[in-house]
């Protein structure tokens, strides 16, 4: 208690240097919990996301199918195992068939993915019901990053051409049914969604596909080697890995913080030992013990973090209570950069997150406290007194 009432009065003594360094370091706490909440949020957003827009529950990959070697497209198709007819009437799970093909909008050729989904498919948000229209041309439905990169809109009409199982190639205009926003860019990028009977038609495949969607209720089963299963978990890896990068990258940013802020700290703590000694030594010549001289000191940088907690904690909850509430507009031109990424991001603060921050910034200023102390602990209380120490 002593040592806790000397510390107070030494930090307070310091007036202004103190409440500088008090605030340095609740602002890099708030930084820190505010950046790594960000990305929280992000992952969390972008998995739903794309849980819901594109892989549901977990897929069934046709063998030769990968979406990265649009080489093995033409291959990559089966037909759709007896086993999941049930489950698609059920509508617990939904074949998707995928061929290349090309457009020609306003005279130039574009390259393509026709995609075919069943128009009655629920579980995923994709707005399939549009494509339940009985009309000459194709049915189709795109994304607005597709619609704004070819100039299409709802109603448009453009020409399609493609290359059937047997080679033969063939024509026919597509109409655009609806155009749908989503912040998942793998479900809109070079895509066009018509109905999976009609494509089936137009390649020759009939009851064939290239993937297979199940609903999260729907457990995996399918044993069929023509059918490879991705869980949800490998679906997203790409997700989690990007946000581990990111997290690795906010690491240094953390360590700058953290290191300015204690750096303040160590050479307050630095100078107040050389003005100090006589007192300290006064102390020590009077009974106090080596250890206590450590505990003084360790003790005044412990005050330093947890000032800094209640500093950092009455501009901080405002700030971080607003920012999840109202989330952090993204600027325009990132649903570009390809990732998952929404209009609007909310942070998630978790309690593990502010204690784990709270423990790191408590024990790093306990330790550079406790560093200039080793020190002044050594000296010879007589040459203290009399302010001969070196």
């Amino acid at each position: 208690m002593l040592a806790i009432k000397l510390a107070w009065r030494n930090l307070i003594g310091a007036g202004l240097r103190t409440w500088l360094n008090v605030f340095i370091l609740s602002l890099s706490f708030i930084v820190i919990i505010l950046h790594k909440g960000f990305l929280d949020g992000w992952q969390q957003q972008a998995r739903k996301d794309t849980i819901e827009w594109q892989i549901g529950g977990g897929q069934y990959w046709q063998k030769n199918y990968d979406p990265y070697d649009p080489f093995r497209l033409d291959e990559a198709h089966s037909p759709i195992p007896s086993e999941i007819q049930s489950k698609i009437a059920s509508e617990s799970a939904v074949p998707v068939l995928i061929m290349q093909a090309v457009i020609y909008p306003e005279g130039r050729m574009h390259s393509v993915l026709l995609k075919g989904i069943k128009p009655e498919q629920k579980f995923l948000k994709l707005p399939s019901g549009k494509l339940k229209q009985n009309i000459a041309e194709i049915p189709a439905i795109i994304g607005t990053r597709m619609a704004a990169s070819l100039n299409l809109k709802e109603g448009s009409l453009v020409m399609v051409r493609w290359r059937d199982t047997n080679g033969a190639f063939d024509a026919a205009e597509i109409k655009i049914s609806a155009v749908f926003k989503t912040n998942v860019p793998a479900v809109d990028n070079g895509q066009i969604w018509i109905p999976l009977k009609r494509l089936q038609q137009m390649m020759q495949l009939p009851g064939e596909a290239s993937i297979l969607i199940i609903s999260p209720e729907l457990k995996a089963d399918l044993n069929n080697p023509d059918w490879t299963y991705k869980s949800t978990k490998s679906l997203l890896t790409e997700i989690d890995n990007i946000i581990r990068q990111k997290a690795i990258g906010g690491a240094v940013l953390y360590a700058i913080l953290i290191l300015l802020a204690l750096l303040a700290i160590f050479d307050t703590q630095v100078l107040s030992v050389f003005r100090r000694q006589k007192e300290i030594g006064t102390h020590m010549a009077l009974g106090m013990t080596r250890w206590q001289v450590i505990r003084l000191f360790t003790v005044e940088g412990a005050m330093y973090s947890v000032l800094a907690l209640i500093v950092g904690a009455l501009y901080g909850i405002p700030l971080l209570h607003f920012l999840a509430t109202h989330g952090i507009a993204m600027p325009k031109g990132s649903d570009g950069y390809g990732l998952a990424i929404a209009e609007k991001l909310f942070p998630v603060f978790g309690t593990g997150l502010v204690l784990t921050t709270s423990i790191i910034i408590f024990f790093s200023a306990v330790i550079v406290s406790y560093l200039p102390a080793k020190k002044i602990s050594k000296m010879n209380p007589a040459d203290a007194v009399r302010g001969r120490v070196r």
